[in-house]
């Protein structure tokens, strides 16, 4: 069934979508459903098997202890050859999944301190698998996902991320691991968490440059990757937050892109250059004004 309909999703959005495969967070949705967590990954491992094979087209008979496929087959091909991830947080077990199938990886937490030591090896082993299965990955599949949110200053940030940044913290830090747990608890002040969390490398609160540097830190780390995610949390309100995604185009993604390196070339070059192309100009204007009084005073 869910197959079935990433077809279909393939199809609506005429191949703009990626389908992306984990064993899910949330333990708490778990319960809800009557699922045991400790099955949770073996279970997706099983059940991604069988949608990559239906994916390309295979007619399927797999019989597990909580499902079975008779004959299964999808009635609709794929509108495209899209893209598929797999989650990975601290573990080999997604880059090992992913290396296998030769899919791409996002890393869920690659800036939280425990995960990025781990960054560098589970690409490693995504590699790996995947020469080890016949496929050949390129670091532009890889995904790096991280907390973020930019304004003109850092105090500015910190008072946008009023708003809701506690309150997601409070809430991640009820699901997943986050921070050690043999050290003290968090702050409680905004701004002291805020500067602990940038000081950690956890987040960025900051301004565009802390961004830059943040984004530099991943790719030594981990020797060059294809794609930076914000985490699409509420930590400002709509108007701060979309402000946000405005400075990181405007002045983080050009530093990557090489787009601004022309422009800002003929910037410093004509600084630089002091009064030189001034002078150059105010002694053709008086050239040209010269010219013009003799052939004047030529028709007198």
């Amino acid at each position: 069934m869910l197959a079935d309909r990433i077809v279909m999703l393939d199809h609506l959005t005429r191949g703009r979508m990626m389908f992306g495969a984990g064993p899910g967070q949330l333990t708490s949705d778990a319960q809800m459903m009557g699922i045991d967590p400790m099955t949770q990954r073996p279970r997706m491992e099983q059940s991604l098997d069988v949608m990559m094979r239906l994916f390309r087209g295979e007619t399927v008979t797999e019989k597990t202890d909580w499902f079975t496929c008779n004959e299964a087959v999808l009635q609709v091909k794929p509108y495209s050859d899209f893209d598929i991830a797999v989650a990975s947080s601290i573990s080999p077990s997604g880059s090992k999944l992913a290396g296998k199938y030769g899919v791409g990886l996002i890393s869920i937490a690659a800036t939280e301190p425990a995960a990025f030591q781990m960054l560098d090896y589970n690409l490693k082993v995504w590699e790996e698998e995947a020469t080890l299965h016949g496929h050949v990955v390129d670091r532009s599949k890889a995904r790096l996902m991280g907390p973020m949110h930019i304004a003109e200053t850092v105090e500015q940030a910190k008072e946008n991320c009023r708003y809701g940044l506690q309150w997601v913290w409070d809430y991640l830090s009820h699901i997943i691991p986050v921070g050690d747990p043999n050290g003290p608890p968090p702050p409680t002040d905004i701004d002291e968490f805020v500067d602990q969390a940038n000081e950690s490398g956890r987040m960025v609160i900051g301004t565009p440059e802390m961004a830059i540097a943040q984004i530099e830190r991943l790719q030594e780390k981990t020797g060059g990757f294809g794609c930076y995610l914000f985490l699409g949390a509420d930590l400002a309100d709509w108007h701060q937050t979309l402000r946000s995604y405005e400075l990181f185009a405007e002045q983080v993604m050009p530093h990557f892109t090489g787009q601004l390196a022309g422009p800002q070339a003929s910037y410093d070059k004509v600084v630089g250059a002091g009064s030189r192309w001034v002078d150059a100009t105010l002694g053709a204007q008086m050239t040209a004004i010269a010219d013009y009084e003799a052939m004047k005073a030529a028709r007198s």
